[in-house]
């Protein structure tokens, strides 16, 4: 009786995960399909010359949103998983910190991008235009995602993942909107309409977050350097991610740089697939490893296993997918069908090492996901620099699988070793403990 009990039970959490799974992973797939049409829609709109002004200058506000807030919000997600009771506090922690980021950010970069790009022929206008995308596209982003965190952290998937599809459809309803409707061709009208969406989106997220109770406005100031380790190999990251489209559109021709930068997009679209498998087991891990990151080995094996299968099958529907994308984004888009072809199996090197450094975030092992991150993206982004000058655009994509291939090697050797710590740690704890009277 027992133990038909007990497998009835573990039928029972396999199949809450897997219904859990499904309702993440197509919250992310509407998600990525809502932006792709989002992203087809304003790339026939705009024109070229409009479009890759708009590209540019949002590649940018990709780098500085991850130090809005200071990786504030892994913080939050972490500590409410472990106590819930830590909410007030984590969330006042993350508004004065996106506050204060947010501000010096936004400022610099109206100060500094005028000189870069032209949405307007008047200076002024031409700052507050550029102004306007800055906190669109960092502080606004910025507290739209804390909500979706904020719900995961509380282990409410089904509010998160309405956030994330309710604010994929409302950018594609503005684009559809300005584009189709009312005809905006220029990347100063639509800077307009993202702006209104956006807070529009923000305001909703954030009148939701205050159901949950007022936050108590304080630094944890143990967290700070945690953050910091958190988000600076994102930042990184963003960086090594940019510097191929930079380097591509110096030494290549438009299309090239245009089709690569829309593969890209569908790379980081299938990629989702397995972001959503990280994203519901985060929580869960970092309860897990409270007492330390060995007790999460199992748990680590399985997740990389699912990973590893959901990665592979996503690689083979892009692949197969790819020859209708012109359809999708225009004819002119030559070269796409076989740059989505090449890259579209470095999801699988994308998942397996997600899934190690993922596993050292839980536990709070900072220190170690930000180095390998850290150094990763460094040298990333200088070896696909070289490649992309000396031989565009294969040198690119080579060093595309290069990369990836050295961060699994690097992320589990170095999961290896925090777990190897952790079991010693926590066998010398258990020692002491027995020997006291």
């Amino acid at each position: 009786m027992f133990g038909f009990r007990q497998i009835t039970g573990d039928f029972r959490s396999a199949f809450e995960k897997l219904v859990a799974y499904a309702a993440s992973g197509g919250s992310l797939i509407i998600s990525s399909a809502a932006q792709l049409i989002t992203f087809a829609v304003l790339a026939r709109s705009l024109g070229v010359h409009e479009f890759s002004l708009f590209v540019g200058i949002t590649a940018i506000c990709s780098v500085a949103l991850h130090l809005c807030g200071l990786g504030a919000m892994e913080s939050l997600v972490r500590r409410v998983a472990r106590d819930p009771s830590t909410y007030p506090t984590m969330f006042g922690h993350n508004l004065i910190l996106t506050a204060i980021t947010g501000v010096i950010l936004v400022a610099a970069g109206a100060i500094v991008l005028p000189f870069l790009f032209k949405l307007s022929d008047n200076p002024v206008l031409n700052a507050l235009l550029i102004g306007a995308m800055l906190v669109t596209n960092i502080v606004l982003v910025r507290l739209i995602v804390l909500t979706e965190q904020t719900f995961i952290g509380r282990s409410e998937f089904g509010t998160a993942n309405k956030v994330v599809v309710g604010f994929a459809v409302a950018r594609t309803i503005a684009a559809v909107l300005a584009c189709l409707v009312f005809g905006v061709s220029t990347t100063s009208e639509w800077v307009i309409w993202q702006f209104l969406c956006h807070v529009l989106v923000a305001v909703v997220c954030f009148r939701t977050l205050l159901r949950l109770g007022p936050p108590e406005f304080r630094i944890v100031r143990e967290e700070i350097m945690n953050g910091i380790y958190f988000c600076v190999p994102f930042i990184l990251r963003a960086a090594r991610q940019n510097v191929d489209l930079m380097v591509l559109s110096l030494v290549s021709t438009p299309e090239i740089v245009s089709s690569y930068s829309v593969a890209r997009r569908m790379i980081e679209s299938s990629y989702l697939s397995v972001e959503a498998l990280n994203r519901l087991m985060y929580p869960g891990s970092a309860k897990a490893s409270a007492e330390g990151l060995h007790h999460i080995v199992e748990r680590v094996k399985r997740v990389l296993i699912a990973a590893t299968a959901i990665s592979i099958a996503a690689s083979i529907a892009v692949f197969i997918i790819a020859p209708l994308l012109p359809y999708l984004f225009g004819h002119d888009y030559v070269s796409l069908v076989s740059f989505v072809r090449q890259l579209s199996w470095v999801v699988i090197l994308l998942a397996i090492w997600s899934v190690a450094v993922e596993a050292l975030g839980a536990a709070g092992n900072h220190a170690y996901r930000g180095t390998v991150m850290s150094l990763g993206s460094l040298f990333g982004c200088a070896v696909t620099a070289w490649a992309t000058w000396y031989a565009p655009p294969e040198g690119t994509i080579i060093s595309f699988y290069v990369i990836e291939f050295l961060m699994v090697v690097a992320s589990w050797l170095v999961l290896v070793h925090a777990i190897r710590k952790s079991r010693v740690s926590s066998a010398g704890t258990h020692v002491l403990k027995g020997a006291q009277p």
